[in-house]
């Protein structure tokens, strides 16, 4: 309704329309401006998915029996929607598990051209600020590699934006102060980073109060890249530490947490957290309609 109401975008319903249609009654709800669409009814659409499922999927195990069955999944029929130029982005996950969420798009429209992997960044808010949390939703123990990649997208999604990101790399550890498998890692990424993204502030490995904090760095670490200004934009050198450190910010902290907004797909597509507030809901989707807006631009260059 408020996206609706607000021109924001418009809405194409995604589910059982008789259960819409209930909601709607029950809340006293107006949505003539939106598409309500119920994958039960939809056999043309539902033949054309699954073969073109079948057809992405064939040599990886999947016989078209399957793809009818996977396109009984909205996930799965709403990926290719977006896939077919039918709806402009997508969003999901209330009340499914992020993985289940996010296998078939990953399946479907896959990441774009030139990434390796897909990342989910977070935008905590409080009273210092507004702050990017990376990976928090996708990659388990990423290694070097993967990190300098994570590092990279992150980096994107800060400028989509409008900000230039400050990239710390987190760690237990301050510039070798402790050894580790971990502060190693982090180290290595800041080194490879550095060399794929000349034009990035970052350093690392460093620990998350000392990101924060110049005076403590120019006093003891005067050679941090972030010893001026400090962090925006924070790495975490595993999904344990990235997951529980937003997840304390929100609960504890009082922090306002918008994400996770997913990085490196080929077309928009955005997750929300497990029983997302409506406020949260509308977020995402705005995010999602500049995103969809965006690609659109690119597609045309």
């Amino acid at each position: 309704q408020i996206l609706q109401d607000e021109g924001i975008a418009h809405p194409i319903l995604l589910g059982y329309r008789e259960q819409i249609q209930k909601l709607v009654e029950e809340h006293g709800l107006d949505i003539e401006g939106c598409t309500i669409i119920d994958p039960r009814e939809e056999e043309a659409r539902e033949e054309k998915y699954a073969k073109a499922f079948y057809a992405k999927r064939q040599r990886k195990g999947t016989t078209l029996k399957d793809a009818y069955r996977v396109m009984r999944d909205r996930n799965a029929f709403g990926a290719m929607m977006v896939e077919f130029g039918e709806a402009d982005a997508l969003v999901s996950g209330l009340t499914k598990d992020y993985p289940k969420t996010i296998l078939p798009s990953l399946q479907i429209i896959g990441m774009a051209e030139g990434v390796k992997r897909v990342a989910g960044m977070y935008i905590i808010m409080n009273k210092k600020g507004s702050f990017f949390f990376s990976d928090c939703t996708v990659n388990v123990d990423p290694t070097k590699e993967e990190l300098t990649e994570i590092i990279g997208l992150t980096a994107r999604g800060v400028k989509f934006f409008d900000i230039d990101p400050r990239v710390a790399v987190l760690s237990y550890s301050n510039f070798g102060s402790s050894k580790g498998e971990i502060p190693e890692k982090t180290r290595e990424a800041v080194r490879m980073a550095k060399q794929r993204f000349p034009d990035l502030v970052i350093d690392g490995e460093i620990q998350a109060n000392v990101a924060f904090d110049t005076d403590l760095q120019k006093e003891i670490y005067p050679f941090s890249a972030l010893s001026e200004q400090g962090a925006n934009t924070l790495i975490f050198p595993n999904l344990a530490a990235a997951n529980i450190s937003y997840k304390l910010l929100m609960e504890i902290g009082g922090a306002e947490a918008i994400g996770p907004i997913l990085l490196g797909m080929k077309k928009p597509v955005h997750i929300l957290q497990l029983g997302s507030t409506i406020r949260q809901i509308v977020n995402m989707a705005a995010i999602a309609v500049v995103d969809a807006q965006l690609h659109e631009q690119n597609d045309h260059l």
